[in-house]
């Protein structure tokens, strides 16, 4: 399922979505100049466990930053058109009411300590892995972990494959946040974490800090729903 829109407004305008989307798109710009250097690249600048947490290196010609900047600035990079036109998809239709929520600053903040769990969900357990991990996701699953507490009730309008059709159905966004939750869980059991490419433990892990994090973050006259009842 692909989500196109939601019906929830906002009071201010999201411009650190906005920033955070033009910065990732602006580096995978940059990515596609690099032909052949551009493995090397994810190797410095993505976050391999091995470096990380283990006892990794990388020859001292292809060190950019110290191996701790690199769960920042993997963040902001993509492996390819779809992998980033689907994360900026997701940021864009559930990350401005998560800014409207808490703010331009504080929004930050929890995007980042959102990516930053996500990154250890992935290492944590395959600390020797030398697979670079990339991309935005963990810190967008974040995001809709807090999406599900705040505003469970939303309408979200979904295209929904049949085939080589689409159709498209507005669809609470409970259901939406819980399917995609439960698809990662079930992915992660069935493939070690692993889906092509794909890092589910830090999805995963994404996803319960931005649950854990927005009671603290959000404006308190942003309610909590949790089992049907509002905090």
């Amino acid at each position: 399922m692909i989500p196109i829109h939601d019906n929830n407004p906002t009071s201010i305008t999201p411009y650190v979505t906005y920033l955070f989307i033009t910065i990732c798109v602006l580096v995978f710009l940059w990515e596609l100049t690099l032909a052949e250097q551009l493995e090397g690249v994810f190797y410095s600048l993505g976050v391999v466990p091995a470096l990380l947490v283990g006892d990794g290196f990388l020859p001292a010609e292809q060190v950019i930053i110290p191996a701790w900047l690199s769960i920042f600035t993997s963040m902001f990079m993509h492996g390819g058109w779809m992998h980033l036109i689907g994360n900026m998809l997701y940021l864009w239709v559930f990350g401005n009411n998560i800014e409207d929520a808490m703010g331009h600053g504080r929004f930050i903040i929890f995007y980042l300590l959102c990516g930053i769990a996500a990154v250890f969900s992935q290492v944590i357990p395959e600390p020797n892995s030398i697979i670079p991990m990339i991309g935005a996701s963990g810190a967008i699953s974040g995001i809709l972990g807090a999406y599900l507490l705040l505003y469970p009730r939303a309408q979200v309008l979904m295209a929904i494959p049949l085939g080589i059709m689409f159709f498209t159905r507005r669809i609470p966004a409970i259901y939406v946040l819980l399917f995609w939750f439960a698809i990662q869980l079930f992915s992660s059991y069935t493939n070690d974490g692993q889906q092509g490419g794909v890092a589910l433990g830090a999805h995963i892990g994404g996803f319960i800090a931005g649950l854990a994090l927005i009671p603290f973050f959000r404006y308190k006259h942003h309610p909590i729903h949790f089992f049907g009842k509002r905090y």
